[in-house]
């Protein structure tokens, strides 16, 4: 389980001690949430897609959110494209329920959407299907190597 290698990598950026396991999945927004007691929105979900060389791109959003493709396109100038879970995995060394920007090989570049912005408390997954790290935005920047703050999803209505 990659979770072995998100805690030592979160205890080299002193985070450790956030990590948290559950008896239930989390490995939805809506069981993350349930697992956690809070809001969808506050989950922290790691969205990988293909870059132009077939590089996997993260993209980080709140739980609430979606992808706007015509921002992707423009941002990035390809079509937005979900890795596959097999390649995900592969990319990542996280299964699909567990991916997390933390403890990630080398190329795998991380894109922190600003959804993320309006809350002071976050939880990504923490490497498995049934973990969660609780982080403000400042912390889960610090706890990802060289993020970029992105605007990437859907105008949130209200």
């Amino acid at each position: 389980m990659s979770i072995e290698k998100v805690r030592p990598y979160l205890r080299e950026v002193g985070f450790e001690d956030r990590v948290m396991e559950f008896d239930v999945s989390s490995a939805t927004v809506e069981l993350a949430a349930a697992a956690l007691g809070t809001e969808g929105a506050r989950i922290a979900k790691s969205l990988t897609f293909y870059g132009k060389d077939g590089e996997c791109l993260m993209i980080v959003t709140s739980g609430d959110q979606k992808i706007d493709n015509a921002k992707f396109k423009a941002y990035f100038g390809i079509k937005a494209k979900m890795m596959s879970f097999e390649d995900a995995l592969a990319a990542t060394g996280h299964a699909v329920g567990g991916v997390c920007p933390f403890a990630l090989p080398d190329g795998v570049k991380v894109y922190l959407d600003l959804s993320l912005r309006r809350f002071d408390t976050v939880y990504p997954a923490a490497g498995s299907s049934n973990s969660a790290v609780r982080l403000g935005c400042d912390e889960l920047e610090r706890a990802v190597k060289a993020p970029v703050w992105v605007d990437l999803c859907k105008n949130r209505e209200g």
